[in-house]
């Protein structure tokens, strides 16, 4: 009874704060993220004279709430819709930001002597801009539809996902050590394969399931079933050794595509605000104002760093992705900024213990001064534009312009979009099926253990067990396999099409044609077999056994061959149907 009332207490302390100061931060107009970060420090127990809370690790749990939330409504903002529209653009942005503030980051820690572990974190942590404060400083001032915005929310969805692989990516280097390349690229295949199945799965599942739901009116069953697929799911990835944040970001990423996005959104405002809240609490209460005056000249340095390497880096991949000077110089001062992905990369370290206590408060202090900069850059970013181009020699404004111009001239033609199109589509359904199928045998392997001392109750032989198991995979694979074959084909006959001309083959143009049809599927599954047995190597049949079961599964394959395709076309028709529903209004 005791503790319960010391949580209480604990609990009352934090949301009265929180409360009063940030209601005394929106009077002032400023983010009430910082009030929330503020309430902390007064509270924490490096403020004298009054130890106010009695049990932090409580209120840590009750912060991890609030990361999860928190990662669960980015995914709710993020969409699927909204990440086919962003472009090459939003992808060229991202790319060039994260990887020069990356290299920004480790180089402003080595140059002030930090170890190399300090320093990498310190870049992941500058490399991720705000979604949060983006989002509310463009609302405030009213520039939310803009079209430069519309760009920017497209950046922010491509920094989510890749901060998402950092977050793998830091977790192996802290726990190894080093990272070499071939491990890297493996970790990043896993998590891509992981990420594709959950999100098909998960779409096929999830916004049919809450339909459901939802059709009861009740608003207190579609809470708890998200909530419950929420936790559930990220208990499923924490299982599978990934962050708790990357498991609320895929699920809200799927809830995302349901057609009650709004009324979901309406439900966890709430318990997002409430525990956010405690999250950004939680930051301030580790944070030690006597690092920070320790630590003023590295904060001062790591603050401007921040602003002119994000203007810079976003600003110059937006321009060289073709968007005129005005845009890039907005989109570089709109995204000038670290926030909650910065935090919980920080976290990490501390968690880990890989990091030095002094980098959680710099991260933090860096975070509150940038924030506080943010709605002033973005309304300054036309003004200085107008001042750079009447700076700017007319040399290099004419050089500019050509490069625009060549930018334009590389246009494909009108013809070349729809063929273009229509390869990247084929490509992506047979990327998107050989992951299934990949995942398929993957967890059938991760789970054999198990399963052998089921079989062991029939099958006594473990060559016999193998090919059960395997037997078993292949048969759940077998519609995502024939359509690779289908979808290779297709793609075939597309490339034999464009690339075998009569000017050029004579006579022999359909013949080549044909072989090209024929040979490019036939290869391709033979690359598939090959991948499949290596993904599968703990399960693999003996090779006497491995033919009996591909003869009869060749043979299974063509008595069944219209009912694969009837249920892969099935899952493909809910799957489009899925994207083009609209969320209710």
């Amino acid at each position: 009874m005791h503790h319960g009332i010391g949580f209480i207490q604990d609990l009352a302390v934090v949301m009265a704060f929180a409360g009063v100061v940030t209601v005394l931060f929106h009077r002032l107009k400023q983010p009430v993220v910082l009030g929330y970060i503020a309430a902390g420090v007064i509270i924490g127990p490096y403020t004298p004279p009054f130890q106010l809370i009695h049990d932090e690790a409580t209120i840590q749990t009750l912060g991890e709430l609030g990361v999860v939330f928190l990662m669960f409504s980015l995914g709710l903002e993020f969409s699927l819709r909204k990440l086919f529209r962003v472009g090459a653009t939003a992808i060229v942005a991202a790319l060039s930001e994260i990887v020069l503030m990356l290299w920004i980051g480790y180089e402003i820690g080595s140059a002030f002597g930090w170890s190399p572990m300090d320093s990498l974190f310190l870049g992941a942590i500058l490399a991720i801009s705000s979604t949060t404060i983006i989002v509310k400083a463009l609302s405030e001032l009213g520039l939310k539809r803009e079209n430069f915005a519309q760009l920017v929310f497209g950046i922010l969805i491509v920094e989510d996902i890749l901060a998402i692989a950092m977050l793998v990516l830091l977790s192996g280097i802290a726990q190894t050590g080093q990272l070499s390349a071939g491990i890297a690229l493996i970790t990043l295949g896993k998590l891509l394969l992981f990420m594709t199945v959950s999100l098909v799965v998960g779409i096929l599942v999830v916004p049919r399931a809450l339909n459901y739901v939802a059709r009861s009116r009740s608003d207190e069953m579609l809470l708890v079933s998200v909530l419950g697929f929420c936790f559930g799911f990220c208990l499923l990835v924490m299982k599978l050794d990934y962050s708790i944040a990357l498991g609320a970001f895929l699920i809200g990423a799927i809830m995302a595509e349901s057609r009650h996005l709004h009324r979901i959104e309406h439900l966890i405002a709430p318990l997002r605000d409430a525990f956010s809240a405690i999250f950004f609490v939680t930051i301030g209460l580790m944070l030690d104002p006597r690092i920070l005056v320790d630590y003023a000249w590295p904060i001062a340095v790591i603050t401007v760093a921040v602003i002119v390497g994000k203007i810079v880096s976003c600003g110059l991949g937006t321009f060289l992705a073709g968007k005129d000077g005005r845009t890039a110089m907005r989109v570089g001062m709109t995204v000038s900024q670290i926030g909650e992905f910065s935090f919980i990369i920080a976290s990490l370290g501390l968690t880990l213990k890989v990091t030095s206590a002094f980098l959680y408060p710099i991260a933090v202090a860096v975070s509150a001064l940038t924030t506080l900069f943010t709605p002033y850059l973005i309304r300054a970013a036309d003004p200085i534009t107008q001042r750079l181009g009447r700076a700017m020699p007319a040399t290099l404004a004419n050089v500019f312009g050509m490069y625009s111009q060549w930018l334009g001239s590389l246009r494909p033609s009108s013809d070349e979009p729809t063929l273009l199109g229509m390869t990247r589509r084929i490509v992506l359904q047979i990327a998107v099926n050989l992951a299934l199928v990949a995942a398929i045998f993957l967890g059938v392997s991760y789970g054999a253990p198990h399963a052998s001392d089921f079989l062991a109750h029939w099958v006594s032989s473990e060559p016999l067990q193998r090919v059960v198991l395997w037997s078993g995979a292949l048969l759940v694979s077998l519609p995502f396999l024939v359509a690779v074959y289908r979808k290779t084909k297709s793609l075939a006959l597309l490339l034999a099409e464009v690339s075998v001309q009569p000017a050029k083959a004579g006579r022999f143009t359909s013949a080549i044609r044909y072989a090209i049809s024929d040979l490019v599927p036939i290869v391709s599954m033979v690359g598939v077999f090959l991948l499949v047995a290596a993904l599968s190597g703990g399960i693999l049949p003996p090779t006497g056994l491995l033919i009996a079961v591909l003869l009869c599964a060749a043979l299974l394959v063509a008595l069944l061959w219209r009912w694969c395709v009837r249920i892969h076309a099935t899952m493909q028709i809910a799957l489009r149907e899925t994207f083009e529903e609209q969320p209710d209004p």
